[in-house]
This record gives structure tokens, C-alpha cells and sequence, in this order.
């Protein structure tokens, strides 16, 4: 058990840490597709009781990381060709629709937070931090989804959101894409100042297509799938 390492971080729940841990685990290649994850052994290693580590093994299988195995236990998560297009076909189209419908909606006070967080984006992006910017990305698509003003789509997209959201992190961090991802933002938040919902909804879901294809590509060249 010396691949989980337990973070400390202020303001969290042990829950979170076990969580966070596993997870940076997972996405470092620490932990590989298919391993075995022994609760019995990490409740000995880190002192603590099971009932923290079955929360957070249940947060963790909600947001695809990790997948309950009857009479084997939890295993970390396989990323398959068919689930990483599947959810990018899903993610295109649920906020093209979004962008649709938030274009004529936005405020003046909308723009300029989407600009604000794009900006804390690209500085993020320049610094080469990846945890920083998956932090507040979901930030800047967060007012859009919202401004479209429905809220079972806004509850569909979040609950999309956090089943995937490994193949999000694994896309972010994938080299150039922080990049990329601020220069689109950029081109989508002129299509909403110019109030052009055809454009606006091309670029989003063209955001989330490039998404895809460049998180299977590089998957494609691994051992991942």
C-alpha cells in the first residue's frame, strides 16, 4: 500500500482526503486500471476507521474512478473507447443546447465573470497548473448552464459532469489543452456578446468534441484502454 499517499489539506473531511488521495493516485498512473483496492489494508495503513474510506470509495465510483466488484471489492475504474465517446457525445450536446438557450439570456455581469474566470484560466494555463485549473474550469461553463435558465438541464449536466469527471481531468491535463480550452472560451464568450446562439452553441459543443478527441487519442497511445 506505498502507492496512496494521504494529503492534508485544511477545510476537508477525512472523507475528502481519502478521496483526493486515491484520486491523484488514479490520475498519476499510480494506481492502474483494473487494481485492486483493499479497504481492510488502508484502514491499517492510515489508522482509520472503514466507515470514511467506504464514503469516499462511494464518491469516488460515482465520478467513475472507481467501479465495486461483487467479492472483489474496489477496483480503479478501466477507461474504454465507447464510455470516453459516449460521454463527449453526451456533454456536446446537452451544453450546445445550454448555449442555445443562455445566448439571449447572459447579462453584461455574466460576460464579464466568464471573462474573469478565462482570465484566471489562462494565467493557471501558463503556469502549467492542471489541479488549479480543473478547480474553477467547471466555473466558467457553470454560467451558462445556469443563465439557460432550466433547471432539470442544469441538474442533468451536473450529474453527467461528476460521473465522468475523470475523463475531464484527464483531458485537462493532456499537453497544450489548458490552452486550447482558454482560446475557445475566449471565441465563446464573443459569440455571446454578439448574441449569436448558432455560434455560440457551434464553438461549445466543438469545445467538448476536441475534448474527447484529444483524451482518446492520447488514450489510444497508452496502456489505458
Amino acid at each position: 500500500m506505498k502507492k496512496i499517499k494521504l494529503t492534508l489539506e485544511k477545510h476537508q473531511t477525512l472523507r475528502e482526503k481519502i478521496a483526493n488521495s486515491i484520486r491523484e493516485a488514479i490520475i498519476k498512473g499510480s494506481l492502474k486500471p483494473g487494481e485492486r483496492i483493499a479497504e481492510p489494508d488502508l484502514a491499517e495503513k492510515f489508522g482509520i476507521s472503514r466507515t470514511p474510506l467506504r464514503e469516499a470509495f462511494r464518491q469516488l465510483e460515482s465520478e467513475g474512478f472507481l467501479t465495486t466488484i461483487p467479492r472483489r471489492g474496489a477496483v480503479v475504474s478501466s477507461l474504454t473507447e465507447k464510455d470516453v465517446k459516449e460521454f463527449y457525445e453526451i456533454k456536446s450536446l446537452l451544453e450546445g443546447y445550454a448555449a442555445s438557450l443562455a445566448t439571449e439570456k447572459l447579462t453584461e455581469k455574466d460576460l464579464k465573470k466568464m471573462s474573469s474566470i478565462n482570465f484566471q484560466l489562462e494565467k493557471l494555463a501558463e503556469d502549467g497548473d492542471a489541479k488549479g485549473f480543473f478547480k474553477i474550469h467547471n466555473d466558467f461553463h457553470d454560467v451558462f448552464w445556469k443563465a439557460a435558465g432550466n433547471e432539470k438541464l442544469f441538474e442533468l449536466i451536473n450529474n453527467v459532469m461528476k460521473q465522468f469527471r475523470r475523463f475531464r481531468i484527464a483531458s485537462l491535463i493532456l499537453p497544450g489543452r489548458m490552452s486550447i480550452s482558454v482560446s475557445q472560451h475566449k471565441q465563446i464568450i464573443e459569440a455571446f456578446k454578439n448574441k449569436d446562439k448558432d455560434l455560440a452553441k457551434q464553438l461549445v459543443m466543438e469545445n467538448a468534441k476536441i475534448g474527447g478527441e484529444v483524451l482518446l487519442k492520447e488514450l489510444l497511445k497508452s496502456t489505458l484502454l
